[in-house]
């Protein structure tokens, strides 16, 4: 049976060691009944996603024999605000502190003398054969790798970089990649100016740390193995690739080994992306693959294309990050978040303490050129709590006019993944929900009834009985 929601009030943030591993994070979902194991023979396509979204948030899933494949599959490792606090081992307000702290100080990884991740290795390779890659959303292509940590290294100076992207399955050997214009974009055009191959690795089952550090917004050539690092307090123990220089997590599930070709493009998609539309169907990076190497019992985890796990592990690190970017500049800033209804990418509320007419459009335009997602910026008062819509949204009708507190910039660049734009270019809006600040006293002050927040319901109030009416003396039904 589906395990039941775990209450925040319940957290053993306290308990869970930090650094823990992917294997140790199941076990802590087991134990706090966030777990559910799925009995064998689900499908492989549509039916682990259809299961991991009806589970979505409530717990994890483990699929046993998936598809009659004898690796199991794992999906929703991370799919609350508090389960990420949890593997941290802090409270939910300390997360976005923690980790703009490990993007800040990284340390390094540390090549390791034993490593789980290469115990089988295949050098013939036949990826559906092997894993038990699944199909999502209805009009996806075919199976894709969601889940998959895509390792590249800076042709010049060795330094790595680690992200995730969708891979599609598109031969026994070969995976079509969506390759956004980020950092491994700019080490492919690099060695493709050359006529060379890049190499990479894609890493498949890893600790949650690793895959939170994996979405840290840092400038290129900062390696987010280090931060994944410093978010364990110890150097992460890594492996050379069998067959490139990469350096993989030495206690990964699965591991796939291949390079980008260069001057190599082919159709892929369309997939279910993150803003729940499908990416569509184009020209795209191919990697060919040399080996896949694994454990000897490995778990292959996949991500459900615009579910929770997908938007919260994007969010909640670009939230740390973006807070880092921003106080860097603007110290009045407190807190800031990436709300749901914007997909954890394209709306960003930000919260600060006011200071000088003037300054809320800065913070906006601080945050618009702080990554290229971000569309939307609400800036608002300390008042206004941030992680509550509605509070937001009652902030924009009661403090803002659009001819005095709007922003609007045209042809920028935006998300590609974003349907309304023009591959990508499009229009971003900044909204300066600030009460101003020669506003007289009471005209902004917000109602409250004294002594409300400190009743204590359970001593003064019960639920009412048939017999309401009897209770002051009242005939029934009179």
């Amino acid at each position: 049976m589906p395990s039941m929601p775990f209450s925040s009030a319940e957290s053993t943030a306290a308990a869970l060691p930090v650094g823990v591993s992917l294997r140790g994070w199941l076990d802590h979902l087991q134990q706090t009944q966030r777990l559910s194991v799925i009995r064998p023979g689900t499908h492989l396509r549509f039916g682990v996603a259809a299961i991991a979204n009806r589970l979505d948030g409530n717990s994890a899933s483990l699929f046993l024999q998936p598809g009659g494949h004898e690796i199991p599959v794992i999906s929703g490792l991370l799919s609350d605000r508090q389960w990420m606090a949890e593997a941290m081992g802090v409270e939910p307000s300390q997360v976005l502190a923690r980790f703009e702290q490990a993007s800040l100080q990284p340390l390094a990884w540390q090549e390791a003398d034993d490593a789980p991740c290469q115990q089988v290795v295949h050098h013939e390779v036949d990826l559906l054969s092997q894993l038990p890659i699944p199909t999502h959303n209805e009009h996806d292509s075919g199976a894709y790798i969601t889940a998959g940590l895509l390792i590249t290294r800076n042709p010049r100076t060795g330094v790595q970089n680690v992200s995730i992207h969708r891979l599609q399955v598109s031969g026994p050997n070969r995976l079509g990649a969506l390759l956004l214009p980020r950092h491994a974009l700019a080490y492919f055009q690099e060695t493709e100016r050359d006529n060379e191959d890049l190499e990479v690795a894609v890493v498949v089952g890893c600790d949650p740390l690793t895959l939170m550090a994996s979405q840290a917004i840092v400038p290129i050539d900062h390696d987010e193995l280090e931060i994944a690092s410093a978010l364990h307090g110890r150097p992460l123990p890594v492996v050379k690739c069998v067959t490139n220089r990469i350096r993989v997590p030495a206690e990964a599930e699965i591991v796939i080994e291949g390079r980008l070709l260069a001057n190599a493009r082919e159709e892929e998609g369309p997939f279910g992306e993150f803003p729940q539309y499908y990416g569509e169907r184009a020209e795209r990076h191919v990697i060919e693959v040399d080996a896949i190497t694994h454990r000897q019992a490995p778990m292959f985890h996949t991500i459900v294309g615009g579910g929770l796990e997908h938007l919260l592990l994007g969010g909640i690190p670009r939230e740390a990050t973006m807070l880092a970017h921003l106080r860097r500049s603007f110290p009045s800033v407190r807190d800031v978040h990436l709300a749901r209804g914007g997909v954890c990418r394209y709306h960003l509320y930000v919260q600060i303490d006011k200071r000088s007419e003037g300054e809320a459009k800065n913070v906006i335009l601080g945050a618009l050129g702080g990554h290229y997602d971000i569309k939307h910026v609400v800036v608002v008062d300390t008042d206004v709590d941030i992680h509550n819509p509605t509070e937001v949204e009652w902030a924009v009708a009661t403090r803002f006019q659009a001819d005095r507190d709007l922003v609007l910039i045209h042809e920028s660049q935006g998300s590609k993944l974003d349907p309304s734009t023009r591959d990508g270019v499009g229009s971003k809006m900044g909204f300066d929900a600030t009460v101003p600040m020669a506003a007289p006293p009471m005209r902004f002050k917000r109602i409250r009834v004294p002594g409300e927040a400190e009743v204590d319901l359970a001593a003064v109030s019960q639920l009412a009985d048939d017999d309401w009416q009897q209770l002051f003396g009242q005939p029934r039904n009179g």
